[in-house]
């Protein structure tokens, strides 16, 4: 897709970046883009964003507790202590996140949801601290 004229899917993906994940946070994630990552960027951008993020069946608090119990399950901790910090936007609780890691724990494993409980127990006291 070129800079000029962005889909609007790609629009409606960006508006939803941003208010689950923070404007710093894609203004972060813009300023890194390069000339390599740019199409990967604007495929998330447009399908993970602008079709799944923005329907409207679920909650962000919903696809919130679904996302981090995925990512605990593949053991993707980046992107797990990011949708966690995330969930200052999207209105999901430390309980939420208590009971997707007992899911975790029953569906994907202990030892994942034993890690992913580290995760997320670090992030939240991170976000306490500086008052996320």
């Amino acid at each position: 897709m070129s800079n000029d004229k962005k889909s609007q899917r790609y629009e409606q993906g960006m508006k939803t970046r941003r208010a689950i994940l923070g404007d710093d946070w894609v203004d972060g994630a813009e300023a890194r883009k390069t000339v390599f990552d740019a199409p990967f960027q604007e495929l998330i951008t447009e399908a993970a964003w602008g079709h799944v993020w923005s329907r409207s069946q679920w909650t962000p608090r919903e696809r919130s507790m679904v996302t981090i119990a995925l990512l605990a399950a593949l053991g993707q901790d980046e992107e797990l202590a990011m949708h966690v910090r995330a969930t200052a936007n999207t209105g999901a609780s430390a309980e939420d996140l208590r009971e997707a890691m007992l899911h975790v724990a029953i569906y994907a494993g202990v030892p994942a949801a034993n890690h992913a409980i580290k995760i997320v127990k670090q992030t939240l006291a991170d976000m306490e601290g500086s008052k996320v």
